[in-house]
C-alpha cells in the first residue's frame, strides 16, 4: 500500500498539536509535583513553572492562529510516559529523602522533551517561512532551557540532602 507523501507543513502541524497536548498534561501534573515536593524552593519552582506553562499554552494558541489553524491537541504518548514515570517516583519515594531528587529528575525529563520539540518546531517554522511563529516558539524554548538550568541547581542540593539523610 502506497501512501501519499506528506509535506513538512503537515508534520509541523502534527508536532504542534503534540506539544499543545503535552503542555496541557504538564499543566495538570505540576500542582501534584509541587504538593509532593519537600523543599520549599522546589515547591516554588513547580508553582512558577505552572504559571509559565499557562503562558506556553497561550503562546502555542497564537502559533496556531499565525498559521491559520485552530488550536487542537493530539495525544502525545511520549509525555504521558514521562509523566507516568514522575507519578511512579512520587508514589515509590513519597517518604524517602530521595523524593525531591526524583521529582527534579522527572521534571528535567519533561523539560528535555519540551526543548527537543520546541527546537524542532522553531527550525521547521523558519523553513516554512513562519518567522513570527518561530519567534514565539523560541521564546518558549528559552523559558524551558531556563527552567532546566534552575532544576539542575536545585538538583545539586536535593541530591546532597538525599545522600546525607540516607547515610
Amino acid at each position: 500500500m502506497t501512501t501519499a507523501a506528506k509535506p513538512l507543513d503537515e508534520l509541523f502541524l502534527d508536532t504542534l498539536k503534540d506539544v499543545y497536548y503535552a503542555e496541557k498534561q504538564i499543566l495538570k501534573a505540576l500542582p501534584k509535583m509541587a504538593k509532593a515536593a519537600k523543599a520549599p524552593e522546589l515547591k516554588k519552582a513547580f508553582e512558577t513553572h505552572k504559571m509559565e506553562t499557562e503562558g506556553h499554552i497561550e503562546r502555542l494558541a497564537d502559533v496556531f492562529e499565525l498559521i491559520g489553524k485552530a488550536p487542537r491537541a493530539k495525544t502525545c504518548d511520549a509525555i504521558l510516559g514521562i509523566l507516568d514515570e514522575g507519578k511512579t517516583v512520587m508514589e515509590d519515594y513519597a517518604d524517602s529523602p530521595a523524593l525531591d531528587a526524583g521529582l527534579i529528575a522527572s521534571a528535567q525529563a519533561v523539560e528535555h522533551y519540551e526543548m527537543s520539540r520546541y527546537g524542532t518546531l522553531k527550525a521547521w517554522a523558519m523553513q516554512l517561512g513562519h518567522k513570527d511563529a518561530a519567534k514565539l516558539l523560541d521564546e518558549t524554548l528559552a523559558e524551558e532551557a531556563k527552567t532546566d538550568k534552575a532544576l539542575t541547581q536545585l538538583g545539586s542540593a536535593a541530591n546532597s540532602t538525599a545522600t546525607k539523610l540516607a547515610a
